[in-house]
């Protein structure tokens, strides 16, 4: 009966209970001083936070900075689409969660910790494709507001890459907002 049951599950959803997907893909080392700064998100998996009921986050950004004590503090700073552009802010931290600084841990409130890591990065740190391990979560991040279209496909070509959905990704409105 259970033998059943599971062959009718495989059966509605192709590729959920089969085979195991590899563990997810990073790139060999992250210059943790090349990824300080302010990011611009470019684009993302729909998720709760960003894109949930009463929810439409736009013009995000990442700043990652470090403090005296060696520490990278990270801010997301967006703006609610659905709520007459109301600014949000949350504050972190990040640190490598291995030697190659491409497993990063964000903590938030002190409460709330996260995988993140670096599945795809631009030579020059113009771009970089963040996700968790799950893959139910992923971001691609830019120094700009927008990216060249091949740096896009590069980025989406990783996600297909590393199993991601990459039908779902979708593009983060970067729109000047008044104050």
């Amino acid at each position: 009966m259970i033998k059943r049951l599971l062959f009718a599950l495989r059966a509605l959803l192709p590729g959920r209970l089969g085979k195991p997907r590899p563990p997810l893909a990073t790139v060999d080392r992250v210059d943790l001083d090349r990824l300080v700064g302010t990011w611009f998100e470019v684009a993302r998996l729909p998720n709760l936070e960003a894109d949930g009921p009463g929810q439409h986050s736009v013009n995000v950004t990442v700043t990652y900075r470090k403090g005296p004590d060696g520490r990278i503090r990270v801010q997301t700073v967006a703006h609610n689409a659905k709520a007459r552009m109301r600014r949000s802010e949350v504050n972190g931290s990040v640190h490598p969660a291995d030697p190659s600084g491409s497993k990063l841990i964000l903590r938030f409130f002190k409460l709330i910790r996260g995988d993140l890591w670096v599945i795809g990065l631009d030579p020059d740190y113009r771009w970089a494709l963040m996700g968790t391990p799950s893959r139910r979560r992923l971001w691609l991040i830019a120094r700009t507001p927008h990216i060249e279209p091949d740096d896009f496909e590069q980025a989406m070509a990783i996600t297909v890459a590393q199993g991601y959905e990459a039908a779902r990704v979708r593009p983060t409105l970067q729109q000047v907002v008044a104050s």
